[in-house]
């Protein structure tokens, strides 16, 4: 029967979560949907459904919002599909176009703008198709599986994790599971377990999963060194430092 509704993001970094959420008997006490993460937003926030892995950048806009779970998604360093593309230097760049999939990856992008890099190109919003068009002095943040494709094509890649850790001193989290939603201690327990359980065989879960994420070379590598899905207290530091900053 089922109790909640689930949107998580559909991208390669969450199907170690997905895996876990899958053979653990909680899956049928949920409706789960694969969303890029503005729209897991979305759904959480219109109340389209209870529980959300979101941006962090979201958590503050959702009433009654409660992180229900020990684990996000997360970097300390690098984390390669949250990039700045272009074909020349920083300092050069006229105008970059921000990721449509993304909410807080481009607040991050706002903030190194000014605090770390201290320049003002142009932001231009886009829709489909819109990473094929950087060229020159236009560049493009983009997130997620796409990215794959585009890391080895321009001279200049950022990293916005990386320069986030280079400005703090601080790890960074993109997504938490929220609940928008009064869950039973118990419901949350056996969630909680079941990400778990997918994180301790992240080789299963990419073998079982992983055919439909075919644009990383090397997925082993990214879930195990690249994501960092413990929501620890450094990472903790991080998302309020950074929610303290969106609110300005």
């Amino acid at each position: 029967m089922v109790k909640y509704k689930v949107s998580a993001v559909s991208y390669l970094n969450t199907i170690p979560f997905i895996y876990g959420l899958k053979n653990s008997p909680i899956f049928d006490q949920i409706e789960l949907t694969l969303d890029f993460p503005a729209l897991c937003a979305d759904k959480l926030l219109n109340n389209q459904v209870n529980i959300g892995l979101i941006p962090v950048t979201t958590i503050p806009k959702i009433k009654n919002a409660q992180i229900i779970s020990d684990y996000c998604i997360g970097s300390d360093g690098e984390v390669d599909t949250v990039c700045l593309y272009s074909d020349v230097p920083i300092e050069e760049i006229q105008s970059i176009a921000l990721d449509y999939q993304s909410i807080t990856s481009v607040a991050l992008l706002r903030i190194l703008l000014k605090e770390y890099w201290k320049i003002k190109p142009k932001l231009n919003n886009t829709e489909l198709g819109f990473e094929n068009k950087i060229n020159g002095k236009h560049a493009a943040l983009v997130i997620g599986d796409r990215a794959f494709e585009l890391n080895n094509k321009y001279s200049y890649i950022y990293d916005l994790s990386d320069i986030w850790k280079q400005l703090t001193g601080l790890p960074f989290v993109f997504a938490a599971w929220v609940s928008n939603t009064k869950l039973s201690q118990d419901f949350i327990l056996a969630f909680n377990n079941a990400l778990e359980n997918g994180l301790t065989d992240i080789d299963k879960a990419i073998a079982l999963e992983g055919d439909n994420y075919s644009n990383c070379e090397n997925p082993e590598d990214y879930l195990n060194h690249k994501i960092s899905y413990l929501l620890d207290a450094e990472k903790q530091k991080g998302m309020e430092l950074f929610l303290r900053k969106i609110k300005g």
